[in-house]
């Protein structure tokens, strides 16, 4: 006879002593072209296909309400399993944590950091699954749609989009702005409803164009980019390509992919295109500080240094997670 476990039980929590850096890790940019084998393009857009050229924006500074800046980072501090006596097996999952922030910039004035949130969570599909208190912090239970490293990683990645798309909301509603642009690190999977927002992708996981389109994006130059197209895989969006100044004459050197919201008029689709190809060359990053350069921008690569500081010490956030658990320090 099995006998019913008392009332509040709650599950065991193990901290697995393997390096929590060989478990998958999805970037943002991975999970946005996920499902790329299935890509659509309406090459039309803006410019019939058969028409296609590298397109010169006029010159333009800064929107008045200057530009702000979405970026996050992320980390494993520990994969765990969670036991329940109502389960056969333990379930897998992730302590991990998660920063988001904002830099804003304005017309004649130095970048600032503007916001900074920092979240740290229990990832597991465990039901049982409770809050874990440390020394350290509380990882919150976060309940994920699976237990293998890809799902845990992608329930990890999307708190890290609602986190950053939050700070912006509460930002731009704070500051009353109706007029700046707001530029995500990454696809805009999730944020496409931000206002006068672009998705910033600068790793390419799949090549869109072919053919009289592709070499259009290969003859870029520095600020130029390609004429604005509709994409879907997945999910729908405007995206365009545009070059950043480099030294390298690589047919893919210092190229990254913007993205709108799929349901904008062509003229304010348009018009980001532009803002974009003038504002994001004078922000690129330089080779001698950041080897993701030029795609990583300055705002981009200053805001992931800050925010990695704010994710703690990762060693100690380790040890805490063991003591917590009962299995030392």
């Amino acid at each position: 006879m099995t006998t019913a476990p008392p009332a509040g039980t709650a599950a065991a929590i193990t901290v697995d002593p393997w390096d929590p850096g060989y478990a998958t890790s999805l970037t943002a940019e991975a999970i946005g072209e996920l499902d790329a084998t299935s890509v659509r393009l309406d090459l039309g857009v803006e410019l019939p296909a058969g028409e296609w050229r590298p397109i010169t924006p006029a010159a333009e500074g800064l929107p008045p309400a200057g530009l702000i800046v979405a970026d996050g980072v992320r980390r494993v501090e520990a994969r765990v399993w969670v036991q329940h006596p109502d389960d056969d097996m333990p379930h897998p999952g992730i302590a991990a944590s998660c920063a988001a922030g904002l830099v804003r910039c304005t017309p004649g004035g130095p970048a600032e950091l503007a916001e900074v949130d920092v979240r740290r969570s229990l990832f597991t599909p465990s039901r049982h699954a409770a809050d874990l208190s440390t020394w350290a912090g509380t990882y919150a239970a976060v309940r994920a749609g699976g237990g293998t490293a890809e799902q845990l990683s992608l329930a990890l990645q999307r708190q890290l989009s609602d986190v950053e798309v939050g700070l912006a909301t509460r930002y731009r509603t704070a500051s009353g702005h109706d007029d700046d642009l707001l530029i995500v690190d990454g696809p805009l999977r999730g944020r496409a409803h931000l206002p006068r927002t672009i998705g910033y992708v600068k790793t390419h996981h799949a090549a869109y164009l072919t053919g009289d389109e592709l070499a259009v994006l290969t003859a870029l130059r520095p600020g130029q980019r390609t004429p604005v197209f509709l994409m879907t895989t997945g999910w729908a969006r405007h995206s365009w390509y545009l070059r950043l100044p480099t030294p390298s004459a690589a047919p893919w050197a210092g190229i990254a992919r913007c993205e709108a919201a799929p349901d904008l008029p062509r003229d304010a689709v348009v018009d980001l295109a532009d803002h974009s190809a003038a504002i994001i060359p004078g922000l690129a990053g330089v080779d001698y500080k950041d080897p993701r350069a030029p795609q990583n921008l300055v705002p981009i690569g200053g805001l992931e240094k800050l925010l990695r500081h704010r994710l703690g010490d990762p060693g100690l956030l380790y040890r805490a997670l063991r003591t917590a658990t009962g299995r030392g320090p």
